[in-house]
């Protein structure tokens, strides 16, 4: 049979590619299931985090910040450690994102307190010399869609398998603990913030969508 195939180079050249192609597949799709796994430490975005990760998306904050570092040592040294594929484990979609107008987002949560996000979604530009940011006033005053958040949470758990309610992992339970629990979150980023007017919202049972923004831009770490 190769003796037939040598002799005959265009089904040789056939049969070697469909062996390569099988090999390239044996090895490179478990590395890539490995490698896709979450990293240790790495959770699913609390109900609170989630509604402010659909502000997020909802104003097209990945529009202008990319949350990727790259493995090079300009980025490293400006962002920290590169991003890793399991760190993306919990996120639908992923933000990676394809440009920079303003830095990258991946762990700003190392660096960036909530009073700073506070100020600068107020007035980017007092807060960061010549940003061309436009101010995110509306935030403070729209109400965060917490129930909407719950519900994506409440899919990925049972569709995806996404290990909320698990040991070590963020509580989801019933409607109502959900709620409850982004409330009590809330209180605890509406505490560093100087804003009165988010202060008394959160105090009569409401979340501005600052506060789950600022919330979720904490998570990033």
């Amino acid at each position: 049979m190769f003796h037939w195939f040598e002799q005959r180079p265009f089904f040789f050249a056939v049969l070697v590619f469909v062996f390569v192609a099988f090999a390239g597949i044996v090895e490179v799709i478990p590395d890539f299931a490995k490698q896709s796994r979450p990293t240790v430490g790495t959770k699913p975005y609390s109900v609170l985090e989630l509604a402010g990760r659909q502000v997020y998306i909802k104003d097209s904050c990945n529009a202008c910040h990319s949350q990727l570092i790259r493995p090079f040592k300009s980025e490293t040294d400006r962002y920290g450690m590169y991003s890793l594929s399991g760190e993306y484990a919990y996120d639908r979609p992923f933000l990676w994102g394809s440009k920079r107008t303003g830095p990258d987002l991946m762990r700003v949560g190392n660096y960036r307190t909530t009073d700073w996000h506070e100020n600068h979604m107020w007035e980017p530009s007092a807060v960061v010399p010549g940003s061309i940011m436009p101010a995110y006033k509306h935030h403070f005053s729209n109400i965060a869609d917490i129930e909407t958040a719950y519900a994506e949470a409440y899919t990925v758990k049972n569709v995806f398998n996404t290990p909320y309610d698990q040991e070590g992992m963020p509580k989801l339970g019933s409607w109502e603990e959900a709620k409850a629990s982004a409330l009590e979150e809330a209180k605890v980023i509406a505490a560093d913030m100087k804003n009165e007017s988010v202060k008394q919202a959160v105090a009569n049972g409401q979340v501005p969508e600052i506060v789950a923004l600022i919330a979720y831009l904490n998570s990033l770490k």
